[in-house]
């Protein structure tokens, strides 16, 4: 009797527990650590793909004109704002002339004076000069005299003595104009010097442009070369642009360029490299160029405002290429994992070029028409039980 209350009691508990099992093995097997990872897969196809660089880069000016005094002074005026355009040769402002005009009409009052003196020297000469004739005739004419013993030799050696006074009259006149000469020529550079100052007094734009800064207000004392307004060639944009030095190979000026704005709301626009620049930046491993446009966008572009820089390069050979989301680094390797008769394995690759669409070149490793994984919803490893389905929740295709 009691053999057959055991018997009924093991059934029960086996009952229970049977479906208790069934179900513990079911949760394992669906949700737990041996549940299928749910991958996409995708094909090695071979294909040429067409490179190209993705770059960030800032506006700026090629030509930039600061414009200031070449002497300390104070700022008299300023008759531009910021944003304003203008035109070559337009006076943007001026600086207190202080003494210039004073220290100008005194310099041109000495040089009058001088002038004058000079032409007081040249009568001067003129008239040491008719002496001198006279004195010669007088010495000639006595040493004739003296020949035929007319005179006495006193009287012609006075006469020659006269003639040699009016000869050194005539010399000293004409270092007198010399000097006068050299006084008058030393005022007029002084003066055309102060002019010259005066007139860089006054703030001129060099070409047509635009204003971008106005660095001093009337009032305001700068120094020698320091910038009140400063101007720039809206004529001579460009993108000054850094690309990642590891996939610049095949960049050169010239290529084709796609430029994204940040305020044109994605818009592109195209342009070229005009240069590459020969420094690179080496503590972000950087390669620099210099992108021009091929039309100015209107209105322009504010200075430093960052831009987006597409460069496409040339199309290379066909080769095996898989989705870039394919590859994963395991035990410090790069490489894909592929689908080999329903077996999940590991395969170190050599990868090459990549392009903007997210295609890898496969160099060695694979071969085309192999299956790989593209996405997995978790790590995978070489004993990782898969599912492979259409798509993944979350993930992008």
């Amino acid at each position: 009797m009691m053999s057959l209350s055991m018997n009924r009691r093991t059934l029960a508990m086996l009952a229970v527990l049977i479906p208790l099992v069934a179900l513990f093995i079911y949760v394992v097997l669906r949700s737990g650590p041996l549940t299928p990872i749910p991958v996409t897969v995708t094909g090695v196809e071979t294909r040429s793909i067409t490179p190209a660089l993705f770059g960030i880069g800032t506006v700026e000016a090629r030509y930039t004109y600061k414009i200031g005094p070449t002497v300390a002074g104070r700022v008299k005026r300023v008759d531009v704002q910021v944003g304003d355009r203008v035109r070559s040769g337009q006076l943007l402002g001026e600086m207190d002339p202080v003494d210039f005009d004073d220290r100008i009409a005194s310099l041109g009052a000495a040089l009058k004076r001088s002038e004058a003196a000079a032409l007081t020297v040249k009568a001067q000469i003129q008239e040491a000069a008719a002496r001198k004739t006279y004195a010669d005739a007088q010495a000639s004419r006595y040493e004739q005299l003296l020949q035929t013993r007319l005179v006495s030799e006193e009287m012609a050696g006075a006469r020659k003595q006269e003639r040699d006074a009016a000869a050194a009259g005539v010399a000293a006149a004409r270092a007198g104009l010399d000097a006068a000469n050299q006084a008058s020529a030393s005022l007029r550079a002084d003066r055309d010097a102060l002019i010259t100052q005066r007139a860089n007094l006054r703030l001129i734009a060099p070409v047509n442009g635009l204003v971008t800064a106005r660095n001093a207000d009337p009032g305001t004392t700068v120094i020698a070369g320091q910038p009140v307004v400063e101007v720039i060639d809206p004529t001579s944009l460009w993108i000054n642009v850094r690309f990642d030095q590891l996939r610049v190979s095949g960049l050169s000026a010239g290529l084709p360029v796609y430029i994204v704005l940040r305020s044109r709301d994605g818009r592109e626009l195209g342009g070229r490299v005009l240069r590459l620049e020969p420094l690179a930046d080496a503590v972000t491993e950087e390669t620099l160029a210099k992108v021009v446009f091929d039309a100015l966008p209107e209105p322009l572009p504010p200075i430093g405002e960052l831009a987006e820089v597409t460069v496409a390069l040339s199309a290379l050979p066909a080769v095996p290429v898989v989705p870039n989301a394919s590859l994963q680094r395991v035990n410090g390797r790069m490489g894909v994992w592929l689908i080999r008769n329903n077996t999940l394995c590991f395969a170190p690759v050599k990868v090459g070029a990549t392009d903007l669409d997210g295609h890898v070149q496969i160099i060695d490793g694979i071969q085309a028409g192999e299956r790989v994984v593209a996405y997995s919803r978790h790590a995978l490893t070489a004993r990782s039980r898969i599912q492979v389905v259409e798509h993944l929740t979350g993930v992008l295709p």
